[in-house]
């Protein structure tokens, strides 16, 4: 993970420094002496955390967290004033550390840092995108994830069969089609056939009712749509 250090005192930021080393999964991309300069660097740059001092000259830690609070990267506070810490806490940051820091709290720390970052990424896993963006007589569409309701292999083409009657023919294979889906919302029913989960309606024997549509299901595909449907 890529971290920032921000404290206007040089010897702390070199002890920091010595405490990041420690940990081969962390990866010390830059330090800032005051929290203008380190939110500039956050602006332009990909950190995932800051070990943040609070009581620093102009903007405080405080200030730097609170404007950062909407997306910031993971917050760990380092300060020798406990008397912050209710407050500190209030920003939702991973930890407070008080100086002067030793290994284990350190560590200790940083492991309640992966811990907020594992669970960061699989929020984000589970994120399904609201549009796609199709390519279809050389024209680029926008197409709603809720409209879609299948697509369907016809020899070079696979065709794009939306709501309301409404479908684009695009020429790709529909293996390339589908390692490109989120898996959590469309699934392979039929060497033909993608299917969005969230349109199916019923199913009667080998078929599966889309908005009146009728999609064949194979054999070879029905144990996998069996799992991933919610039977009572």
């Amino acid at each position: 993970m890529n971290c920032l250090i921000v404290d206007d005192n040089q010897v702390f930021r070199l002890l920091l420094k010595k405490l990041i080393a420690m940990d081969s999964s962390l990866v010390l991309v830059a330090e800032c002496e005051n929290a203008m300069e380190a939110h500039h660097h956050i602006m332009n740059n990909q950190v995932d955390i800051i070990f943040l001092d609070i009581m620093m000259p102009g903007m405080s830690g405080l200030e730097l967290a609170k404007i950062l609070e909407d997306k910031p990267p993971l917050i760990i506070f380092t300060t020798s004033v406990a008397e912050h810490a209710v407050e500190a806490f209030s920003l939702n940051v991973v930890d407070f550390l008080l100086k002067p820091i030793s290994p284990a709290r350190f560590l200790k720390s940083i492991e309640k840092a992966k811990s907020a970052n594992h669970k960061q990424q699989k929020s984000s896993d589970t994120h399904f995108p609201e549009f796609i963006f199709i390519r279809a007589s050389n024209t680029v569409r926008r197409v709603k994830v809720t409209d879609i309701l299948y697509f369907e292999a016809i020899g070079d083409y696979v065709r794009i069969q939306l709501v309301g009657n409404i479908d684009y023919s695009i020429h790709s294979s529909l293996k390339n089609i589908e390692n490109k889906l989120p898996q959590q919302i469309f699934l392979r029913v039929h060497r033909s056939f993608i299917i969005n989960l969230n349109k199916i309606d019923g199913i009667e024997g080998k078929t599966l009712i889309l908005d009146k549509n009728l999609i064949p299901v194979s054999d070879s595909f029905r144990a996998n749509l069996n799992k991933t449907m919610k039977f009572l």
